[in-house]
């Protein structure tokens, strides 16, 4: 927690430096401590899910890549590759974007600040709500920065001199940050270019509201249920053109993003080659040591980073978290004999991988455990 506490300070003072019109480096230093922001918020996750994230030397791959002494750990690219391995996840691409960007522009460019800030303006909004989203959904409610953060007051684009301005701050920007900009997004599938986690794309509405409540917060956020035909028509209509923004909100729902034993293996089984059954399961828990076995006294006593006991129906939930690290554990034959003790079997085929173990039944013949009853 020591490390979120300090990525959520990064993060803090990367929108405070943004909204800081004096400040003449603003937006580098957005770009540069929301950089840190995310390397530390990655680096807890993984040391949290016991993820090796040191590198090893090639040449002798027993002992650790030291720079003065200390171990080198993963860079925030390589953690983003992790963390994200399909190169069209929006997210990613937006990382991606970002983390290019900070190599062209720091230490240069000081004069184009603002137009820069101008030009990527959305995509700096999606790298704050994906960082929040992936804080919070990572690590809880408790350490959102909604309680930090506050509606900037601007004026921007409400004025139709104010969008002048930004469209001449657009064309002094430097023909090399145009072309890496342009390039990147063209480099995009169409579906990655045009989701919200890549870019926010808003349009701002005055409206002069009473606001009778005095604990009533400034921006209103309406229900689709409550809106009318016409209100819902017209916000398609502007939707058309990226101008709205749809956010789920989740309620209470008791054991929200748990999945039971079942769903577990399947996820593992489609992210490694090899068949992941009841039995692994059961094993897997019982060596991680990630819930009591049934029966016990105490059956509340999980590691809750993986695993979470239901008093009301009697079952266990297992975490995002936990599906990744078996995922880890059984990746390659190597590492899955390591853990599981004996040969994987290859998932599409039913043969075993490698030297079979004692005795072992002929790939016809489908795993006992397959079809047993879930355990949860």
């Amino acid at each position: 927690m020591q490390m979120v506490d300090a990525s959520r300070d990064e993060a803090s003072l990367a929108v405070r430096l943004y909204n800081d019109p004096a400040e003449g480096r603003s937006f580098e230093g957005f770009v540069v401590h929301m950089h840190l922001a995310w390397l530390y918020l990655l680096h807890a996750e993984f040391d949290r899910d016991g993820t090796d994230i040191r590198y090893w030397r090639r040449d002798n791959p027993r002992k650790l890549d030291k720079v003065d002494g200390e171990a080198r750990r993963w860079e925030l690219s390589r953690c983003v590759q992790e963390r994200w391995p399909s190169d069209k996840d929006p997210v990613r691409a937006n990382l991606t974007f970002f983390i290019g960007l900070r190599n062209k522009i720091e230490h240069r460019y000081a004069r184009q600040q603002r137009a820069l800030a101008a030009v990527v303006g959305g995509q700096a909004q999606a790298l704050l709500l994906n960082y929040e989203e992936e804080l919070t959904s990572q690590f809880g409610t408790k350490v959102s920065l909604a309680t930090r953060l506050r509606f900037p007051v601007f004026i921007g684009s409400f004025t139709e001199e104010g969008e002048k301005a930004l469209r001449r701050l657009r064309s002094k920007l430097p023909a090399a940050l145009r072309t890496f900009i342009a390039d990147y997004t063209s480099s995009l599938d169409e579906s990655v270019a045009g989701d919200p986690h890549y870019e926010l794309r808003l349009r701002v509405f005055q409206e002069l509201a009473s606001k009778p409540d005095p604990e009533a917060l400034a921006i209103q956020y309406t229900r689709w249920d409550n809106m009318t035909e016409e209100e819902r028509q017209t916000l398609e209509a502007i939707g058309k053109k990226g101008y709205v923004v749809v956010r789920d909100r989740k309620v209470s729902v008791v054991g929200h993003g748990l999945m039971k034993a079942k769903a577990v293996r399947k996820a593992v089984e489609e992210q490694i080659p090899f068949r992941f059954h009841q039995g692994h399961f059961i094993k897997a828990w019982q060596k991680l040591k990630v819930r009591p076995a049934k029966g016990d006294p105490h059956p509340e006593r999980t590691d809750e980073k993986y695993c979470t006991y239901d008093d009301l129906n009697d079952n266990y939930g297992y975490t995002p978290a936990y599906v990744r690290k078996l995922v880890r554990e059984c990746a390659t034959e190597e590492k899955f004999r390591a853990f599981f003790g004996t040969a994987p079997q290859d998932k599409v085929t039913g043969d075993w991988v490698g030297e079979p173990p004692p005795g072992a039944v002929p790939s016809s013949v489908k795993d006992e455990a397959e079809s047993a009853d879930d355990e949860g």
